[in-house]
Parts: structure tokens; sequence; C-alpha cells
């Protein structure tokens, strides 16, 4: 679930801006493609009317030349526009060569660094682009029939250039401010077309965050009725979530009721046998007190007594964890947590000489807000299963530390016993589950001691883990730590120490 939520939340945009770059780069290349195709056609165009404008010059100049009854250095026909370039030339010299000037009309001589591309010139080849020192022109050679040598026409291109150079910038213009349009107009589409798809994505999101393993139902979020019409692809995703959340919601329910129902009855079940528990062991200790038995008698009576405290043991358990399951409250005060988990070390010290114990306060005055009756079950639970299920001798440390980090308190007990088996270790705080067979130890166990101590913990909001292995096991209970003034409410009574 935190996943599907942090990747949700990290990039929520991340199919609309797919698209919107899909449609930009696909209208910026058909932008691109039909530039190039249009200032191709144009210049194509252009320079096809040049060539044609070209060859009526040249035929012109050449019909001027052949008029003439001594060509001399006349060599503009009538009619040629300015920037027309026209030499004659006579192996192995140009005869002359001129060109008529922009602005004034007057000829221009034709200087002698550009004889070279002009003389390389042949009659008979297409027009050539050639630059010479006064810009770039067309040039074209002809057979001159005033002189009979070669008659060389050309024209300027720098007029050209420029349309064709300022046919460019517009189109390249013309195109961004299209795409550009069209990113602000797709963005916007794209941002309203997606916008019931967020919708559903964020009813998605917060049932994904729901906690399902608590047992309780909790009215979950829909996809509203315009987003769930079957039909479209988003109208189809609403409808399936929502009868999906139906079918969750169906399940959770029946689940719940069921759970209510069993907890029900346990708590039933456990409150009813307290009273005929309560009278067995009081005749048996009657009988054992009053009567007179056989040694085997005397044996049978005490094996039904002792068995009588170790149900009615369990039938406590069993009501105490009912009554924990219905998430009822605790009388919260402020307690010292490091002065009580001490204390109780301190008894065990006396109790239980077997073992080695050991304290450790690594934070003092650490106060949490808790059911003191109950936290203090949880402590002696930890290290009573210490005792239990490791083999005298062995070393148990008690610690009490703060995590400044979460502001939490943390008691750990660790022990240097057999460890608990790897195979039983994920199933060590479920019910009725028993590590007998994988710590050594001699004391019967119900397996509801951790499981209690588990939602002790948790009902104050905390958590308790386990690490083991040979020599080394930690019990780890994190709770948070008191801040403000304590706040009371009523809650279940808590009975003595749990044995597991």
């Amino acid at each position: 679930m935190s996943l599907f939520n942090s990747t949700l939340r990290g990039n929520p945009h991340a199919l609309q801006r797919r698209l919107l770059v899909i449609l930009l780069g696909s209208l910026t290349t058909v932008a691109v493609l039909l530039g190039l195709l249009y200032n191709a056609g144009v210049r194509q165009t252009l320079m096809a009317q040049l060539n044609e404008q070209l060859y009526q010059t040249a035929a012109r100049a050449a019909a001027y030349s052949d008029n003439l009854n001594k060509p001399g250095d006349k060599l503009f026909a009538p009619g040629q526009g300015p920037g027309t370039l026209t030499a004659r030339y006579i192996y192995p010299y140009i005869f002359s060569g001129a060109i008529l000037d922009d602005s004034s009309g007057e000829r221009v001589e034709i200087t002698q660094a550009d004889t070279t591309p002009l003389v390389t010139l042949k009659v008979g080849d297409e027009p050539v682009r050639k630059h010479l020192s006064i810009g770039d022109y067309l040039l074209l050679a002809t057979k001159d029939p005033g002189s009979g040598g070669t008659l060389i026409v050309g024209l300027p291109l720098h007029t050209t250039d420029a349309a064709l150079l300022r046919m460019s910038w517009l189109t390249l213009f013309i195109a961004l401010f299209c795409v550009l349009g069209a990113g602000l107009a797709g963005s916007w589409w794209i941002t309203r077309s997606f916008a019931p798809l967020k919708r559903v994505a964020s009813v998605a999101a917060s049932v994904a965050s729901e906690d399902l393993k608590t047992g309780t139902v909790a009215p979950m979020d829909k996809v509203s009725s315009e987003d769930a019409i079957p039909g479209t692809e988003v109208g189809n995703v609403g409808w399936a979530l929502n009868a999906m959340i139906d079918n969750v919601s169906t399940a959770l329910t029946a689940r719940e009721k069921s759970q209510a129902q069993m907890r029900q009855f346990v708590a039933d079940a456990s409150h009813e046998l307290r009273t005929p528990l309560a009278a067995i062991r009081g005749y048996t200790e009657l009988l054992s007190a009053t009567e007179h038995f056989s040694e085997d008698g005397r044996r049978s009576v005490d094996r039904v007594l002792q068995q009588s405290n170790r149900m009615s043991t369990l039938v406590e358990n069993l009501l105490l964890l009912a009554r924990l399951d219905e998430r009822e409250g605790f009388t919260l005060e402020r307690v010292d947590l490091g002065l009580m988990t001490a204390d109780i070390t301190e008894d065990f010290k006396i109790t239980a000489t077997e073992h080695i114990w050991e304290f450790e306060c690594q934070a003092e005055e650490l106060y949490v807000d808790a059911d003191a009756a109950s936290l203090r079950r949880v402590i002696t639970n930890l290290l009573a299963n210490a005792r239990k299920h490791t083999s005298a001798g062995n070393t148990v440390t008690v610690t009490v530390a703060r995590d400044a980090a979460t502001d939490q308190a943390i008691v750990r007990v660790h022990d240097t016993g057999e460890g608990i088996d790897e195979d039983f270790l994920p199933r060590v705080f479920e019910r009725f589950t028993r590590a007998d067979t994988a710590r050594s130890g001699s004391d019967g166990t119900t397996g509801l001691g951790l499981p209690i101590a588990k939602s002790i913990v948790e009902a104050h909001s905390g958590t308790i883990t386990v690490s083991s292995r040979p020599g080394d096991t930690t019990f780890e209970v994190r709770l948070p730590v008191a801040s403000g003034p304590t706040e009371r409410s009523t809650g279940p009574a808590s009975t003595g120490p749990a044995r597991n």
C-alpha cells in the first residue's frame, strides 16, 4: 500500500505529461516537415523564375551583340535590369565586362579577381552559382554571335537569398506559434480530460491506504456517479472500482460480524466458566483439607486442583483478550517506565535466582501515558518468558532507553538462552502457540501470554517485536513518550502476570 501511495503521489501526471509530449512532438515534426517542404518549394519556384529571367537576359544580350556591326565595348542591351552582369570573353582574355549598378544604373567594371570564376564557364552548361567580390551571382555562358567568343550573363542572387531567408524565419515563427498554442490548448484539454481519472485514482489511493487488518469496517470512499458511467474508459474503471469496493465492504462487514460473534462467544464462555471453575477449585481445596485420602488419592486431588488453577488462568486470559479485542480504553496515568522496569527486575532477582538478572537505564525520568497495571503485566510477562524458556545460569538483561528520532520509549529484554526456532519465530505472537519445542523449560504454558502483551502494547499505540538466534534473543517494546497532560479513561481491569 505504501509503495502504491508513494508512486501515485510522486508522479501523479506521468501519463498526462507523456501524452502532451507525444502531441507536441508529433506537431513539431509535422511543422518541421511542412516548413522544409514549403521552403523547398518556394526556393525551387524562385530559382526557376530566376533561371527563366537569366535565359531571357542572355537572349537579349546575344541579340543585341549580333545586331552590332562592330561589337566594340557595348555590352548591355536596352532593358537589362539593375545588377545584371555582362561580359564578352575571347580566348585568352576577357574583352570586356561590367555590372549595372543597382542604384545609379552606371557600368561598374569587373575586377581582376572575378575574371577567374568567369572564364571557367563553358557554353551549353546549366546556369551555375558563383561567388564574386560583389556578391553571389547566377551565371550563364552562351555563344556571342557578334564576336564569335563567349557571352557571359549573370543575375544577382542577394534578392532571392534575402527573400528565402525571410521566408524561413517567417515559417519558423509561425511553426513556433502554432506549437506553443497547440501545447497550451493540448495541456488544458488533456488536464480537463484526465480530471475524472484523477478523481478515480484518488478514490483508489484512499481505499489502498485503509488499514484492513484492524477488524473494524470504516465507510470507504466511492467513485462519484458521473465518473462511474460504463461506456467510457474512465467510466468503466470507476464502475469496476465501485463494484470492487462494494465486494470488499461486504466481505469486511461479514468478517467483522463473525469476529464480533466469536469475541462475544469467548467472552461469554469465559465469564460463564469462571463460576464453575471457582466452585471446582473451592470444593477440591475443601476435600483436600477435610478428607483423608490415600497417597494415590492425594495425588489425584492435587492434580485436579493444579489443572483447575491452570484452566482458571486460561479463562481469565481469554476474557482479557476478548476485552482487548473490543478496543476498550484503559485508565491512563503518567508512569515512570524506568522505575517500573527496575522494580520488576528486582523482583525477579529475588524469585528467580537460577538466572543472572541485569538492568540498564539509558534514559532517566522516561515517562509514558499508560495503564500501569497492564504495562506491568507486559514487562512481567517478557521477563517470565525469559526465565521459563532459558536454562539456568543464562543472563537476562533488561534495558530502558529512548529513541530521540521517533520520540519513543524502549524496553528491551535480552537473554543468552537457546533462542527461538526459526520456523516458530514468525508465529510467536499468535494465540495458543507454544515455544516449548523451541526453547527449553518445564513450566506449562497456554500460548496466550505474548498475544496478550502484544494486544496491550498496540492498545497503547506501541509496537512489540522479537529477534532471536542461539545465545541472542531480544524482545523490544516501543511506546510513545508522554507529552502534555495525562488523559484518563476507564477500561478493562488488569489482572496479574500472564503465563505463556
